[in-house]
């Protein structure tokens, strides 16, 4: 349908409404080419074009809403608007200007985003899996029992309790034995050979106390969780003092090796320091950190709502699915093959939704809640590791605090003293091994090393991985 040439205010009804957002430059390109013929004659207007598309595409959609609206402001801006849709809409101007790719194709499908089709996934998510939900409740009925989880007994399980109140004395002997050493009234064997001592007893005194006692799972997990945390902490605690007091023994010594080195080369023993690293949300201590200059209450406030919220989604997919499909099943190695392959997948799906509400319960929710608190600035609990292409790159990225101090304390310690990067890598591998079976196999009382097994079966996955990378490197 053409657009009339001339718009009046009784046709338009002189309302005021949305008009064009020309600047007086549009305006002016408007007017210039109202004096030229309608066909473009040479190639010096079609540059021109070219080079004013974003002008003519901005005046097109002006247009358009005008169009649409069939209204716009009266008295001296009408005449001007009505050259505007005039110019805009000529059958000459080009409606194809440059090269463009449809948007899902594999050039252009990185290169935008994506929101919209992943709020979809999220609808179709919750529609399919809460017809399962419905489904399983009719089926099945509420089997949810809190006592695998926490029970009366647990109320009365006081040794875990006053071990995990005593753990902080682990925290305060290294603190003094690195005072002691700065003092120098400590050699470095014997520091050494002491935070050794302390670490060690860190790591095993909860260990036997869970052993001894008769707990429910989640206090077992709970308290070798928090050991673990205190003997990572307790180990970057010793290992960064020692290096700190070897740097500022070499400036004393006038070393210009140690003078170039771009570290603090003071050595300084702080309780103050001790207690905020115990407490922030990182393994790898220093004595000073990137802060905030605030803290936002309402922030943490609705992150402590997700908190509950996704914790409880959590304990029901665990109690409702997980737990009586594990209970019905025979043992994976003695019963029928394919019995157990269906076991398996059918557990893949619940462990997979309990695996992602505890990494957002955990690394973002709760680590980000604390950093809030305590005004930590550096927040990389992880990076983007849903777009890892290896097995080496997911473990580099989906959990940073463990990261960071495994290549601190370990990895390139190893490098420093010779050990070749695929060792190095082994042993990095096996220390994290050790703390998962840790985590799992003592409070369960049951020592099958299945998730010793399970991380160290990571390493010939790392290496197939980086052998495809590397085959197909210009492959999506």
């Amino acid at each position: 349908m053409a657009i009339s040439d001339s718009l009046d205010s009784s046709s338009i009804g002189g309302a005021t409404t949305a008009t064009t957002t020309m600047s007086d430059s549009d305006r002016n390109l408007s007017l210039r080419k109202s004096q030229r013929p309608a066909a473009i004659r040479d190639a010096n207007d079609v540059a021109e074009l070219d080079n004013s598309a974003t002008a003519v595409e901005a005046s097109t959609e002006s247009a358009n809403s005008i169009a649409r609206n069939g209204k716009m402001i009266g008295n001296g801006d009408n005449h001007a608007a009505g050259l505007d849709i005039k110019f805009a809409y000529r059958p000459s101007v080009p409606a194809h200007r440059r090269i463009k790719e449809s948007p899902l194709s594999s050039d252009a499908i990185f290169k935008q985003s994506h929101a919209g089709l992943f709020n979809l996934c999220i609808v179709v998510l919750v529609a399919v899996n809460s017809r399962l939900i419905i489904e399983n409740l009719m089926k099945y009925g509420w089997l949810i029992k809190t006592g695998f989880w926490f029970s009366s007994k647990s109320l009365s399980d006081w040794p875990l309790l006053m071990c995990c109140l005593t753990l902080p004395l682990f925290p305060l002997s290294a603190f003094l034995v690195e005072k002691l050493a700065q003092r120098n009234c400590l050699s470095d064997p014997v520091v050494v050979l002491l935070h050794v001592i302390i670490t060690t007893a860190a790591i095993l005194y909860p260990v036997f106390v869970i052993l001894r006692c008769n707990s429910a799972f989640l206090s077992g997990v709970t308290l070798m969780l928090f050991a673990c945390i205190v003997w990572l902490k307790l180990v970057s605690y010793a290992h960064t003092n020692y290096d700190m007091r070897a740097l500022a023994n070499s400036a004393d010594k006038g070393d210009a090796s140690s003078s170039s080195v771009n570290v603090d080369c003071s050595y300084d023993v702080s309780f103050k320091s001790l207690v905020y690293f115990m407490v922030a949300p990182t393994l790898c201590y220093q004595t000073s950190y990137p802060r905030t200059a605030s803290v936002r209450k309402g922030w943490v406030v609705r992150q402590f709502v997700k908190l509950i919220i996704f914790t409880g989604v959590m304990g029901f997919i665990i109690e409702q699915y997980i737990n009586p499909i594990v209970r019905n099943s025979q043992h994976p190695l003695k019963g029928n093959l394919l019995y157990a392959i269906e076991r398996v997948l059918k557990l893949s799906v619940p462990n997979l939704y309990v695996w992602l509400c505890m990494f957002y319960c955990f690394f973002h929710l709760w680590l980000n809640i604390l950093a809030e608190l305590l005004r930590f600035g550096d927040r990389e609990f992880y990076k983007d590791w849903w777009n890892a292409k290896t097995v080496e790159e997911y473990w580099r990225m989906w959990n940073m605090p463990v990261h960071k101090w495994m290549v601190r304390h370990i990895y390139f310690p190893c490098l420093r003293h010779g050990i070749p990067k695929g060792a190095a890598l082994l042993i990095a591998f096996t220390v994290s091994a050790i703390f998962h079976e840790l985590c799992i196999a003592v409070p369960c009382h049951i020592f099958k090393f299945w998730a010793f097994i399970g991380i160290m079966f990571q390493v010939p996955l790392v290496l197939i991985t980086n052998y495809l990378q590397n085959r197909f490197r210009n492959s999506m």
